[in-house]
């Protein structure tokens, strides 16, 4: 006879069944995977964050913003979706579909990618 991975209980049924209910089986994955989503939410929210400032600052679809600007709105440079190097060695890096290029002085080229529906 077999036991709950859970909680322990004697199960019947099935030779390979692994919990005793599915109220156990949500429990011992929601211990297994904590770490894991815990950084996925945060990075999540991070990213999101973020996209929701550069479309805050970059209604236009284009714009010059400087860097202290974005960190008081609380923008955080080290959470991207991709970084993306031109032809011309110009480097921008996106969240999402809005991207920002890095210029002199603390200045920040705001793009977007594509037209999009966004807010």
């Amino acid at each position: 006879m077999q036991v709950c991975l859970e909680c322990g209980d004697k199960m019947l049924g099935r030779s390979d069944k692994k919990f005793c209910s599915d109220g156990c089986r949500n429990a011992y994955n929601n211990k297994h995977n904590k770490d894991y989503t815990n950084l996925m939410r945060n990075t999540h929210n991070r990213l999101r964050k973020n996209y929701r400032i550069l479309c805050q600052v970059n209604e236009e679809g284009k714009t010059k913003v400087s860097r202290q600007k974005l960190v008081a709105l609380g923008f955080d440079f080290n959470f991207i979706t991709q970084t993306i190097i031109y032809k011309n060695g110009s480097e921008y890096r996106f969240v999402y579909d809005q991207g920002y290029k890095i210029l002199e002085e603390n200045w920040i080229l705001l793009v977007r990618k594509y037209r999009s529906s966004h807010p």
